[in-house]
């Protein structure tokens, strides 16, 4: 059995190196705001969504590295292309919604993956596309922070009105809450969280810290208050058991903080006919009716 000195250096020895301990932050960051909101984007059906945004930000993501200029500002670059390219697409006649957003995702994608193949791209490529938490800097805490900051007060003045348009979308429109509003709103929190979490975890990764603990969450408890505390909990807690885990087996830190969220779904899955009662269940992710 390893004794205490063994597991104290264990947990000690990644926080001694300032590298790890700005990941640290920055992953705690991550799961505050992947906790809080990814329960709504959950609860409103919207993953897709969450996937779709951070695949049109791959763009502007590399431009930004062809450029030197900080991803943050190639990544909101790539979000409002894509918005208008999505904004495009289905006004097309004859073409669905879903299959539109596809389209244009998809086209953004292509366009940004050429632009990675150009002979001055940056051998940071990888960085940008599964993260590099290790890599942040103090003006990329305080940026993310500062993003953070305002998706949660976002979340905070929004409260009423996303558990108005969530749970009586009809009774929401009587008393003049628009659902289009409400959700184009989470839409932009959305975009905010992305782009805090990308810069950890990477374009393809991202998603990961705002579906997985929420999903999880949801499995466990059926009130919107526990579940976003269990969501957030759980998003920490992968943050750090990734980074532990790339420490002291020299894994990539992204990769191994969105296996070590796959690991707690699966673990959740198996779990929850033992946690919870049957009457105790979360019912189904309620339709959203349109405004």
């Amino acid at each position: 059995m390893p004794d205490l000195a063994s597991i104290g250096s264990f947990l000690a020895d990644p926080l001694s190196d300032p590298l790890v301990r700005r990941a640290a932050i920055e992953v705690a960051l991550i799961g505050i705001v992947g906790g809080a909101l990814g329960c709504w984007i959950v609860h409103y059906g919207l993953p897709y969504a969450a996937e779709s945004v951070a695949h049109c930000m791959l763009p502007g993501l590399v431009l930004a590295s062809l450029a030197g200029l900080p991803l943050i500002l190639g990544g909101a670059a790539g979000l409002l292309a894509g918005v208008a390219a999505i904004a495009l697409a289905t006004r097309a006649p004859g073409i669905g919604r879903e299959t539109a957003i596809a389209v244009a995702v998809t086209t953004l994608f292509g366009v940004g993956a050429l632009l990675a193949l150009s002979p001055e791209t940056p051998p940071n490529l990888q960085g940008i596309l599964f993260g590099d938490v290790l890599a942040v800097s103090g003006e990329d805490l305080a940026i993310a922070a500062g993003l953070v900051a305002v998706t949660i007060a976002g979340l905070v003045l929004l409260h009423p009105r996303l558990l108005a348009v969530g749970f009586d979308a009809h009774g929401a429109r009587a008393i003049g809450v628009r659902a289009s509003a409400v959700e184009a709103a989470l839409l932009v929190l959305l975009a905010a969280a992305v782009l805090v979490a990308v810069q950890g975890l990477g374009n393809l990764l991202a998603v990961a810290s705002l579906v997985g603990p929420a999903a999880v969450a949801r499995m466990l408890t059926h009130r919107m208050a526990p579940m976003m505390a269990l969501a957030t909990a759980l998003a920490i807690a992968s943050g750090v058991i990734g980074l532990y885990a790339s420490f002291h087996f020299e894994l990539a830190a992204g990769a191994s903080i969105a296996g070590a969220t796959v690991l707690i779904c699966v673990a959740a899955l198996a779990a929850s006919p033992l946690l919870t009662k049957p009457e105790q269940r979360p019912s189904p992710v309620p339709n959203i009716a349109p405004s």
